[in-house]
């Protein structure tokens, strides 16, 4: 009995390739081009997931999943830093920046802490690793970098460390208890 997760990252946007906090912006033209290619790939799936944010339910319609929405997966709350860049919010407030990349517990933004969205993805997968199914989910970079921290017991701090592209794949299997890292951040190419 094995629970398969296959985590995908949504689609570009125009946030993601200005470095802005996101708001719920919809995908962008080069991201529905790369949805359609990653459609062809996707292995069958015996449940499919997405995160309530729009750009997440794009990226799920493109790549043809019949995916219901689930709290659990969406974005990391960026509070008064939503729709603003990385740069602008440096400029105004480098010691919130500061304290946030430092701290997961701090949340300068007023939002959701790094360490309160990691607890949520967590919680969330400590429910699946009993089950036996391969699912799939369409979410976040933060959503994915969460689970990946959990799935490895790796520090908070190690959140930062990890690179997750658009639209890029990243696989847990659940067995014995525990989550394993399959693969992070890779470009789907066979059956997963």
């Amino acid at each position: 009995m094995a629970a398969r997760l296959i985590l995908i990252c949504h689609a570009s946007t125009d946030a993601v390739r200005k470095a802005a906090f996101p708001a719920d912006e919809p995908i962008d033209c080069s991201g529905e081009a790369a949805a359609a290619e990653l459609a062809k790939r996707l292995p069958r799936a015996d449940q499919c997931w997405t995160s309530p944010e729009l750009r997440a339910r794009q990226t799920a319609q493109l790549l043809k999943l019949d995916a219901l929405p689930l709290a659990e997966l969406r974005d990391c709350d960026y509070g008064a830093w939503k729709g603003r860049t990385f740069e602008a919010i440096l400029a105004k407030d480098p010691k919130g920046i500061d304290a946030w990349l430092r701290d997961p517990a701090a949340s300068p933004h007023g939002g959701e802490s790094l360490a309160s969205l990691m607890q949520r993805v967590a919680h969330w997968l400590e429910g699946e690793k009993a089950v036996d199914r391969r699912s799939i989910l369409v979410t976040h970079a933060s959503i994915v970098r969460a689970a990946i921290v959990h799935a490895i017991d790796a520090a908070p701090k190690s959140f930062w460390r990890i690179d997750i592209a658009p639209l890029s794949v990243t696989r847990l299997s659940g067995n014995d208890g525990r989550w394993n890292l399959v693969s992070a951040g890779c470009v789907l190419t066979g059956d997963a």
